[in-house]
C-alpha cells in the first residue's frame, strides 16, 4: 500500500471549559490517499472544523499524531510546520478570508511570496489559476468588489497556488446560494481530477458529499466511513 498524503492515528482533542474536560475528538483514524476526494459530514458542533484544523496543523491534538506524507507534525517546530503547511496543504473556508486590501491576483500570489517563488514563476502560476477558476477578468479587483461566488473561486485558486498535495475545505459553499454552490461543487471535482490533488471537504451538503469518492461521518467524537 502506498504512503497516504495525509494521515492521523488515534487522534484525540479535549478542551477544558469551566474546569471540566470536554472531549471533542476520540481516537480518530484517517488515511487520505493521493488524489482522493473525501467528505466529512456530521451534526453542527460534532467537531468537524476542529478535526480539519488539527489535520492542517493549525491546532494540536491532545493525543495521537498527524502525518503529512509520512512526516509527523509533532516532530516539527513552528517554523517547520509553517513550511509544511505552505508547501503541502491548501485551505478554503466558508468565509473566504481573503486579505481585503489586496487584489484577487495579490491574494492568490501571497502563499507563493511566502514560499519564495521567483516573480516570473509566481506570476505565471497565479494567471493560470485565476483563468482556471474563471475569474481572470477580475484579477485586479479587491474582495469587496467581487461576488460571493467569485471570492470563493479566488480562495480556491489561492489554496492551490503552491501545488499542494491536499486541500482542506471547511464548508466551502455554506455561505453561497444554491446556484453558486453547485458551480463550486463542480469546480472542486474538476480541479481534484485535473491537478491530482487530494480534497478533504467538511460539508453539510449531502449532494456534494455523495459526489465525492468517500464519505466519513463524525459523531460523538468518533469517525466512521459511510461509503
Amino acid at each position: 500500500m502506498s504512503e497516504p498524503i495525509l494521515e492521523c492515528r488515534d487522534l484525540a482533542k479535549h478542551y477544558v471549559e469551566g474546569g471540566r474536560d470536554v472531549p471533542v475528538l476520540k481516537q480518530v483514524n484517517l488515511r487520505v490517499e493521493a488524489g482522493e476526494r473525501l467528505a466529512i459530514v456530521g451534526a453542527s458542533g460534532s467537531g468537524k472544523s476542529t478535526l480539519l484544523n488539527v489535520l492542517g496543523g493549525l491546532d494540536t491534538p491532545t493525543q495521537g499524531e498527524v502525518l503529512i506524507k509520512g512526516q509527523r507534525f509533532s516532530q516539527l517546530n513552528d517554523n517547520q510546520r509553517g513550511r509544511v503547511r505552505n508547501r503541502s496543504l491548501g485551505f478554503v473556508y466558508q468565509f473566504h478570508h481573503l486579505l481585503p486590501e489586496f487584489s484577487a491576483f495579490e491574494n492568490v500570489a501571497m502563499p507563493l511570496r511566502i514560499g519564495g517563488w521567483p516573480e516570473a514563476k509566481r506570476t505565471a502560476r497565479v494567471k493560470l489559476l485565476l483563468e482556471r477558476v474563471g475569474v481572470d477578468h477580475r484579477s485586479d479587483h479587491k474582495p469587496s468588489a467581487l461576488s460571493g461566488g467569485e471570492r470563493q473561486r479566488v480562495a480556491i485558486a489561492r489554496a492551490l497556488a503552491t501545488q499542494p498535495d491536499c486541500v482542506l475545505l471547511d464548508e466551502p459553499t455554506g455561505n453561497l446560494d444554491k446556484h453558486n454552490a453547485a458551480n463550486i461543487h463542480a469546480l472542486i471535482n474538476e480541479l481534484a481530477t485535473e491537478f491530482h490533488t487530494s480534497f478533504v471537504v467538511v460539508t453539510h451538503d449531502e449532494h456534494m458529499a455523495r459526489a465525492l469518492d468517500r464519505v466519513c461521518v463524525l459523531e460523538d467524537g468518533m469517525l466512521s466511513t459511510l461509503s
